[in-house]
């Protein structure tokens, strides 16, 4: 980001927090904010957690863990993916071989 970065304005739990964000990234960090806010007030809402702190560390580690559990996802995907293009490859080689 350079020093002509343009800012964002995000409201998190009633809070509004100015972050630098590159115009191209804006979208996907207001998403993400939005994201947040819906953890974090799920939470207070529910009554188990108090306190801003922990209701923020907890949100955050929810969605860190989710993040954790897709790109699971994703590199077992992958890995049936190369192996399906391997398989592939293996039966054009022999048919090319065989003509």
């Amino acid at each position: 980001m350079s020093s002509n970065t343009p800012y964002v304005s995000l409201m998190i739990m009633g809070k509004e927090y100015r972050i630098a964000c590159d115009a191209d990234e804006q979208d996907d960090l207001i998403v993400s904010a939005q994201q947040l806010d819906v953890q974090m007030r799920k939470m207070r809402d529910s009554g188990k957690i108090t306190g801003p702190d922990r209701i923020a560390v907890m949100a955050s580690l929810n969605l860190a863990h989710e993040l954790q559990l897709m790109k699971n996802k994703n590199i077992a995907l992958n890995q049936r993916l190369n192996e399906c293009l391997s398989r592939l490859t293996t039966k054009i080689d022999d048919v090319l071989d065989n003509d």
